[in-house]
């Protein structure tokens, strides 16, 4: 059967549909027998509550195709990615990157992956880094290990579909005292309209292990609305450390409701660094289960909100063992006629002893119309847990902005100083040429924020 007949068909969520995606990757049966209980799940399952009303007539699963590609096969030269796809990705500097300051890139357009490189010297220390289809092939053992342990199909209708559709995505594993010192990047490119993207990414370090894993993602404005459903897993072994930061710059057209979650044991610490921009509906709240004795986790989230969008975000932290700790930080910048909701949940199970957590959200509202709130929640079952959070909501003042425009600056100009100072804290955590690229979107974002 060719690509074209299958995204043709590709839209009825059924059994044949599933069946059709497992068989055109030459599954194993026991990826398969995964896909069609997540595809029994997916039927008897609703969308969430938390999902804003006015986007459920939005997301219309038996109308979104669901197994495109972009091109015919996976390569490791840019010389062999099409021209048209190498021409966007060049533009937005993804080669460079990949030359300058990478140790390895995977790059995903529409349902599957068509570019991954790898540095040799960490391909002979037994690191892994490839796209999930590849890794079923090729490290089957250690996938069916992990897929699906820590977010299974049971989590929530946008779990389950991706649990029985997922395509593409990528699997990354850093043996026991490994570090890689250098950053591995994938990036995620939706060019089609009515797409649902549902990748899933499996991250496993063992014990000692480092690495520090970008993701980014992109895509066109179209009229019909595109779903992306990505679920990641991370196993973070005793004392071993992840830093997983995202890039997400989403078109408007873009639905965007995605399940990350991490799971750390004894000694081990778990960094998420977020950045929201774009989409039309983003809802997102990385999760990380600390498991193990002395586990140390912080998320660092970024939003941006204007006209027509919704920003549903935060962060998760689940204290299951004693003498943990979890910090959530979430910046918020919402400008007129945008909504953002920031949730950040502590759990504190009874017996964990010496917990400590801590969680403040911050908010800047530019404009009239902008809506900004906070949702904690502290749901602690151990009496001596040191739990607090912190909340502000400030609004740009005009003696702000008149003291700026007195030293010379414009009202443009002025805003923009004013939110770069707002979130200079999370642009610090990000590697130079990251932090520039993030001013960069920053200015795009604010382009006619007192307008």
């Amino acid at each position: 059967m060719s690509t074209r007949e299958i995204s043709d068909q590709a839209r009825k969520v059924n059994e044949d549909l599933v069946l059709e995606v497992s068989e055109s990757k030459n599954e194993p049966s026991w990826m398969r027998d995964i896909r069609l209980k997540a595809l029994k799940i997916f039927r008897a399952s609703k969308i969430p509550g938390l999902v804003p009303a006015q986007f459920h007539d939005r997301i219309r699963f038996d109308e979104l195709a669901y197994f495109v590609r972009a091109t015919e096969g996976l390569v490791d030269t840019w010389d062999d990615v099409p021209e048209s796809i190498r021409r966007t990705l060049k533009k937005i500097g993804i080669q460079e990157a990949e030359q300058k300051y990478l140790a390895g890139l995977t790059v995903q357009v529409e349902n599957t992956a068509v570019y991954q490189s790898i540095q040799k010297q960490l391909d002979q220390k037994g690191v892994i880094f490839t796209d999930l289809d590849s890794a079923v092939q090729q490290y089957p053992d250690l996938v069916k290990q992990h897929f699906s342990r820590i977010m299974p199909p049971e989590s929530n209708i946008f779990a389950a579909l991706n649990t029985a559709l997922w395509s593409g995505g990528v699997f990354l594993y850093v043996p026991a005292g490994v570090e890689v010192g250098i950053p591995l990047q994938s990036y995620f490119r939706i060019n089609s309209s009515g797409l649902g993207q549902l990748e899933h990414t499996v991250i496993m370090l063992e014990e000692g292990a480092r690495a520090h894993y970008i993701e980014g993602c992109s895509a066109p404005r179209y009229s019909k609305a595109d779903l992306h459903a990505g679920v990641v897993e991370a196993f973070v072994g005793r004392g071993a450390s992840l830093k997983f930061t995202t890039i997400q710059n989403w078109s408007t057209n873009v639905l965007n409701i995605s399940n990350k979650r991490a799971i750390a044991m004894e000694g081990s610490f778990v960094d998420w660094v977020d950045a929201n921009m774009g989409a039309g509906l983003n809802m997102k709240y990385p999760t990380v289960i600390l498991s193990g004795e002395g586990a140390r986790a912080q998320s660092l989230s970024l939003v941006f909100a204007k006209q027509g969008q919704v920003h549903d975000a935060g962060a998760r932290m689940i204290h299951l063992a004693s003498n943990t700790s979890s910090t959530i930080t979430s910046k918020t910048v919402v400008k007129g006629g945008g909504s953002t909701v920031t949730r950040g949940l502590v759990r504190v199970v009874k017996d964990a002893k010496g917990v400590r957590a801590r969680s403040r959200c911050d908010a800047l509202v530019l404009g009239n119309g902008a809506d900004s709130t906070t949702v904690p929640v502290l749901d602690v079952m151990q009496q001596d847990a040191d739990v607090g959070h912190e909340a502000t909501v400030s609004r740009l003042g005009d003696d702000q902005l008149f003291y700026l425009m007195t030293r010379g600056l414009t009202e443009e100009q002025a805003t923009l100083t004013v939110v770069n100072g707002f979130v200079a804290d999370f642009i610090r955590t990000l590697p130079m040429e990251y932090a520039l690229e993030m001013n960069r979107l920053i200015e795009m974002e604010m382009k006619g924020a007192q307008g």
